[in-house]
């Protein structure tokens, strides 16, 4: 009879750690760009999207793995598409009932979670093959990773866009009184894909394996 493995054994625990820097989904894997493209003008949206996004896959992965052994392969791919969709309602649902005007914000990018490529890919090459609790921390630490990067974006572009955090001024008269200015390209689409940019060249920079090899 073979020892259980502890929960938080270190193979379970790199499932967290790794997506939070050497495999993060958006900075290494560039993937999920278009959300952090939209909804990083300021820091609530962001910090929204990323509990919903930490929802919808923490609970996918755990029910796809759950399903694993059940579901013919020819229509897993439908059947991942209904488990997303799914929580992706209950978790609009929500917003709209609890944080109505955080909803309007987000819009139709609540709805794109669908979509993910990030939590597609997670199922798919994680969740089909793995027990539920080696894919819920696989969830999480891809849905962490996510949200780590929106949260850094949107801290700057909001900061250094509006003055502002949480939609709080956060930069003193006085500084506009001495001639300050907000920055208002930092509220446009492409500097969040510049503020990406610059993170993923710190993380690179910091970490030569990341970097290919010609």
């Amino acid at each position: 009879m073979t020892e259980k493995e502890p929960l938080f054994s270190a193979k379970n625990l790199k499932l967290i750690r790794e997506p939070l820097g050497h495999s993060n989904p958006i900075t290494v894997q560039v993937l999920g760009i278009c959300s952090a493209l939209a909804i990083t003008v300021q820091l609530k949206p962001a910090i929204v999207m990323t509990l919903s996004v930490i929802a919808v896959m923490t609970i996918s992965n755990v029910v796809i793995s759950l399903l694993r052994n059940m579901v013919p392969p020819r229509i897993r791919i439908i059947v991942q598409l209904v488990v997303i969709a799914t929580m992706v309602i209950l978790v609009d649902e929500i917003l709209q009932a609890f944080a109505y005007d955080v909803s309007k914000q987000l819009s139709v990018f609540v709805g794109l979670i669908i979509t993910n490529c990030i939590i597609m890919g997670r199922l798919e090459a994680f969740a089909l093959s793995n027990k539920p609790w080696p894919a819920f921390l696989d969830g999480l630490g891809n849905a962490f990773g996510y949200g780590l990067i929106l949260i850094i974006v949107s801290f700057f572009r909001e900061l250094l866009g509006s003055g502002t955090l949480m939609g709080y001024q956060v930069i003193p008269d006085s500084f506009y009184e001495f001639g300050y200015e907000n920055n208002g390209l930092m509220v446009l689409p492409p500097m969040a894909l510049i503020v990406v940019g610059i993170i993923i060249w710190v993380q690179r920079s910091k970490d030569k394996e990341l970097i290919e090899q010609n």
